[in-house]
Order: C-alpha cells, then sequence, then structure tokens
C-alpha cells in the first residue's frame, strides 16, 4: 500500500506531466500559427505582385485588354484561394478535410449563387464570341447605353455618357440583345425638319444640301438627301438623311442643325407654329 506521501508525489507527478504536455502542444501549434500568419502575409503580397506582373506582360504583348481584364481577374481570385489552403495546412488541418469541407461548400454555394455562376458563364460567352470589346460603345437590353471599360469575371463596367459607372451581370448581358454602336464605322443619320405649308419644299431642299455639302464630316457616298416624310396637321414634315463616320455623328447632327435654323428663314422658308382653324357656322 502506498502511503499519503507516495500518492501526493505521483499526483503531483502527473499534473507536472500534463502541464508539460499541454505546455509543449501550445508551444508547438504557437509555432505554427505564427508560421500561418507568415505564409498568409508573404503569400498575398506574392500572389498581388504576381498579378501586376502577369497584367504587365499582359499589356506588353497587346493582349486584348477585355481578355486581360478577365484573366487577371480570375487569376487574383485562383492565388488568393491557394494562399488560404496553404495556410490552413500549416495551422495543422488535413487536406482531405480541406478538400471535403471545399466539395461540400462548393456544392452550397453552388446551389445559392445559380446567379453568380451563370455570370462566370456569361463571362466566358462574352470573351469566347466577342459581341463587344473595351472600348466599345454599347447598348444593353434594359436600355443601358455607354463605353465598356472591363470586362471581369462576373460582371462588365459599363461608364455612360454622364459619368456614371454601372456594373452590369454578365450573365445578363450573354443572353440578352446588345447593340454594338462602335462596329458600324460609318453611320446613317435622320434629322427631322418642318417647314411651313405655302413655302417651297425644293427651296428647302437646296438650302439643307448645301449646308451638308460644307460640313466635311458628311460623307458624299451615299449621297445625302432630303425628302418629304409626312404632311402633318400644321407642317410639311422633311427628312434630312446623310452618313458620317460614328465618331463625327454627334457633334455633326447638332452642328446641321443649328445650321438649318439659322439658314432656313435667310432662303425664305419658315418654320411654321402648331395652329388650329376654328370655323363659326351661323
Amino acid at each position: 500500500m502506498l502511503d499519503a506521501t507516495e500518492k501526493l508525489k505521483i499526483e503531483t507527478d502527473s499534473i507536472e506531466s500534463i502541464i508539460a504536455t499541454l505546455g509543449q502542444g501550445a508551444i508547438s501549434f504557437g509555432m505554427k500559427l505564427l508560421a500561418a500568419i507568415a505564409i498568409l502575409v508573404v503569400g498575398m503580397w506574392l500572389s498581388n505582385r504576381l498579378v501586376r506582373s502577369l497584367k504587365r506582360v499582359m499589356e506588353k504583348r497587346k493582349l486584348e485588354a477585355s481578355l486581360t481584364s478577365f484573366l487577371i481577374s480570375f487569376l487574383n481570385i485562383l492565388l488568393k484561394i491557394f494562399v488560404v489552403v496553404i495556410v490552413l495546412t500549416t495551422v495543422g488541418v488535413q487536406m482531405t478535410s480541406i478538400v471535403a469541407v471545399l466539395g461540400a461548400a462548393s456544392l452550397a454555394v453552388g446551389m445559392a449563387l445559380s446567379g453568380t455562376l451563370q455570370n462566370f458563364a456569361g463571362g466566358i460567352v462574352l470573351l469566347v464570341f466577342k459581341p463587344f470589346k473595351v472600348g466599345d460603345t454599347i447598348e444593353t437590353a434594359s436600355g443601358q447605353t455607354g463605353v465598356v471599360k472591363k470586362i471581369m469575371i462576373f460582371t462588365t463596367e459599363l461608364h455612360t455618357f454622364d459619368n456614371q459607372v454601372i456594373y452590369l451581370p454578365n450573365g445578363a448581358l450573354a443572353n440578352g440583345e446588345i447593340t454594338n454602336m462602335s462596329q458600324g464605322e460609318i453611320r446613317r443619320a435622320d434629322l427631322t425638319v418642318s417647314i411651313s405649308y405655302g413655302d417651297k419644299v425644293e427651296d428647302a431642299r437646296r438650302a439643307i444640301l448645301a449646308i451638308l455639302k460644307k460640313d466635311k464630316r458628311v460623307l458624299t457616298e451615299p449621297e445625302p438627301i432630303v425628302f418629304i416624310n409626312n404632311l402633318g396637321d400644321s407642317a410639311v414634315v422633311l427628312t434630312v438623311r446623310y452618313w458620317v463616320k460614328y465618331v463625327d455623328m454627334y457633334g455633326a447632327n447638332i452642328d446641321i442643325l443649328e445650321k438649318i435654323y439659322e439658314t432656313l428663314p435667310k432662303k425664305g422658308v419658315r418654320f411654321p407654329y402648331p395652329q388650329l382653324d376654328v370655323r363659326v357656322v351661323k
């Protein structure tokens, strides 16, 4: 039989052994944790640096801007996921556990974020079939019009003409109607001009064609034309049709309308006001 002193000694040795074991475990875990933090910081720094380097290489090789922005965005996410996996394995998480968790998480996230995955697939479709590229002016099915600045993994960045920044989901873009205004280098412009009944249409036609001829932005082929489009209630409605380069279209329309307004009255052609004739029958 052990006396009280021997029992106390055994219990004391056991407690010291447990404390020593816990201390060694804490030190080991602390070292792993410090290593994981260092890997996280260095890994994120290296991934950002690598992404910037790849971006410079792609730009130097003059890779298409839309493809560059998409690949850079994708690689940035992929590298950061890789760093996080390394950090978890450093702390002591088993790789099989990580794979199982990632698989389950992928299934759950895939079901919850089906729209996001659709946007990812839409981004790939946009890059493969290229209905537009960075720098093009487009109009979407939702009525948004602007210049494409970036095509990213899930969204496309669009800058409107009043300097708003719109992020459009790639899935909706890929499945919707897109009008690419930049693909047609030469565009047709149609302006509407109303003149009074009784004024000579030929006088108006000659004056307008003279204005178009003097404007160097207006193309001579196809030839500009002026014709009666409609006989309105208070005016004869003329259509002025001419062709210009797309980059000149907006400015040409503004200048030509102003010159028509200033020139026609000098040629004896009047712009009518809406009027209503009332007859009183006794």
